[in-house]
């Protein structure tokens, strides 16, 4: 393959944030742009999903919306961090919910939380699912400053 150069995309994974579910780095440095690949509340090293419960077959029996939204934006500070970049850094957040009714109003308020000095674009959708048993999922994207 040809050599990298300051402009060639840049995969970054790191071990402070959950292994990705299939072939995808956690994120891709592009010039001043960096790309987070969906983000959920899985940790590091650890299989049970902070505040799930899951059933004898593994469907969600319960789960608490607020220990995920912390878990997902640590994980996203951490993929960050690993790249380089900061909180502050973030531009753009696409946030996905299992269930805009029961959680929307508690996760708007733990984003308020963490988003008080940045405050990055936003859309906020309801899916069917994730691919693993978890409530809440981010796709973020940040700038680099002066590159």
């Amino acid at each position: 393959m040809g050599e990298q150069t300051s402009n060639t995309p840049k995969a970054v994974n790191t071990d402070n944030a959950p292994k990705p579910v299939g072939l995808y780095p956690h994120a891709r440095k592009v010039g001043n742009l960096l790309f987070l690949s969906g983000v959920g509340p899985r940790q590091a090293g650890v299989t049970k999903i902070p505040g799930v419960e899951l059933d004898e077959q593994g469907n969600i029996k319960s789960y608490d919306i607020e220990a995920q939204c912390h878990s997902v934006f640590t994980n996203v500070k951490n993929i960050l961090e690993a790249s380089g970049a900061s909180w502050m850094d973030l531009v753009d957040v696409t946030v996905f919910l299992t269930n805009m009714d029961d959680d929307f109003a508690t996760y708007n308020k733990i984003y308020a939380q963490y988003f008080a000095d940045n405050q990055p674009c936003r859309t906020t959708v309801e899916i069917n699912k994730l691919p693993t048993p978890i409530a809440i999922e981010l796709k973020c994207i940040a700038a680099f400053p002066n590159e």
